[in-house]
């Protein structure tokens, strides 16, 4: 038991965020610099800064923002070697936050990586798993939603494990709103399940994004499209997931 208890631990910590010690002195921060050079991607932009300190790397919701400019990075957390999957580039340290006088929010780089938006539930390990995911428990024991009825209905575990076939298609899903977050990337973030699907296969949940509206518990219908391998940019890595879709 203790070896099974030292290896989770070593596990536990290998996949942990590599922040560094400054990280906590700065978090919560503002960090004033002029702008040097800009890197847009979807949904981020990323900003060297020449700051009092020397320059630093910075990246907010995507902005706009003019070469020379003076801005306020606030709410900023230090993050060492951090990996771009978008710009395939390692930042030894860069600071995530948000730009100018806006409050902290579900949409800004530190909320989503962290996973401090409100409800959220885990804790964000880049590239291994959402964000934005229920924990793992028997929910699924109480949920059995009936397949939506239509051309292209699928269940979420169809949907989850037919990826590839589905990938680009429109599909008709009808589950349970098991988690719920407004304004992600200026979308509304809903996971869905139906009790098909496992837990160990990881096909019992499927995200959805929208611009509609619900709430946890809700049993909706989403007619959306099938996307796979989708990037967002700071480890927001999805195999499958249904997109652009319309509440019913």
């Amino acid at each position: 038991m203790k070896t099974l208890l030292a290896i989770c631990m070593i596990v536990i910590a290998s996949c942990a965020w590599a922040v560094d010690n400054s990280a906590a002195d700065q978090h919560g921060s503002s960090i004033k610099g002029d702008v040097l050079e800009i890197i847009n991607v979807s949904n981020f932009t990323y900003l060297r800064l020449k700051t009092k300190d020397g320059e630093k790397w910075a990246a907010v919701v995507q902005s706009p923002v003019k070469q020379g400019a003076s801005v306020t990075i606030e709410n900023a957390i230090v993050m060492s070697n951090f990996e771009s999957k978008s710009l395939k580039r390692t930042f030894p340290s860069i600071l995530f936050g948000t730009l100018g006088g806006s409050d902290a929010s579900p949409s800004s780089p530190t909320a989503a990586m962290t996973g401090t938006t409100t409800g959220s539930t885990g804790t964000h390990v880049m590239g291994m798993s959402s964000p934005l995911m229920p924990k793992k428990k028997d929910v699924d024991a109480e949920i059995h939603v009936p397949k939506a009825s239509g051309a292209n209905a699928q269940t979420v575990a169809e949907i989850m494990s037919k990826g590839a076939e589905l990938k680009d298609k429109p599909v008709l899903v009808r589950g349970k709103v098991v988690k719920y977050n407004a304004g992600i990337m200026g979308k509304n973030w809903i996971h869905l399940r139906d009790g098909s699907g496992s837990v160990e296969n990881e096909t019992n949940d499927v995200l959805v994004t929208t611009s509609g509206t619900a709430k946890v518990g809700d049993v909706v219908t989403a007619k959306g499209t099938v996307h796979t391998d989708k990037d967002f940019g700071a480890g927001y890595v999805y195999k499958v997931l249904v997109e652009d879709a319309t509440l019913q």
